[in-house]
């Protein structure tokens, strides 16, 4: 998509601190952090959000799944959260399908 930012950042013509590549994943520093590690983790190809993960396949969201484990494990994480929004309702403000990695000074949920 054109108007995408995490399009540009795939691309190239948007710059970001790139901390892993691979298996049609990028992961990246998040430039507003909301913890003291905070990762953001896109496919390449362009899905709006979780809601249209069926047009990956099993295969694929396994390959999305795996790529953010062996991202935080990259990272030297053990203990971590990650997240993804969907909609705007659920506080998704970039509609690119993205997960979220954070570790450190984290609020307890639950």
């Amino acid at each position: 998509m054109d108007d995408c930012l995490f399009c540009g950042i795939v691309s190239g013509n948007i710059p970001a601190t790139v901390v892993a590549r691979g298996q049609g994943m990028i992961a990246f520093r998040d430039v507003n952090p909301k913890a003291e590690t905070h990762v953001l983790v896109v496919p390449e190809r362009h899905l709006d959000s979780l809601s249209e993960i069926g047009e990956f396949g099993a295969e694929e969201s396994k390959k999305m799944l795996d790529f953010i484990a062996e991202t935080a494990h990259t990272l030297g994480l053990k203990d971590y959260r990650v997240i993804t929004n969907v909609g705007h309702g659920g506080g998704q403000t970039v509609f690119h399908l993205h997960w979220h990695i954070l570790a450190g000074n984290l609020p307890v949920f639950g």
